[in-house]
């Protein structure tokens, strides 16, 4: 093989391994970061992968709200007009967020059923739901529900 050609060779495989693992990496940190959203139905159905991160969202259930006396530690439900998840959380709670009210939670799922999140998120005025959480209460049709239209029925 000619000495130009077998240069031009290592080059074009060096660029290909490099591409290829730059590629992998790109991959791999993306796959650590998705945060995929689920109602609170497909949890009542068992619907939701385990222990891995993820997003949920429906109402805040009126009545649910339990908070503990000597933690920061709060429990409550969200709901959806077919399903529930009893969710646990550490920390500080958005100022918006109410019973009645949309929230949108980030954590895991584990296998007590019981989703511990670790952010909490609220609506932020009052007219507002997230888009997700709409359209999950209106089995996929898009139309700005309100927590307010919905029966808590669990």
């Amino acid at each position: 093989m000619h000495p130009a050609r077998k240069q031009r060779l290592i080059v074009v495989i060096a660029i290909v391994i490099l591409s290829s693992v730059a590629i992998g990496l790109l991959v791999y940190a993306l796959r650590q970061n998705i945060n995929l959203f689920y109602p609170p139905k497909a949890f009542s159905a068992n619907e939701v992968p385990r222990n891995v991160r993820l997003r949920a969202g429906g109402c805040v259930s009126p009545g649910t709200v339990v908070r503990s006396e000597d933690s920061l530690q709060v429990v409550f439900t969200l709901v959806d007009p077919e399903g529930s998840l009893e969710v646990n959380y550490d920390g500080i709670l958005p100022d918006l967020f109410a019973e009645g009210e949309a929230a949108v939670v980030n954590g895991q799922w584990h296998d007590d059923n019981i989703f511990y999140a670790d952010q909490v998120l609220a609506k932020h005025d009052e007219t507002y739901m997230p888009p997700e959480v709409a359209e999950a209460m209106n089995n996929g049709e898009k139309h700005e529900a309100t927590c307010a239209e919905m029966s808590y029925g669990s």
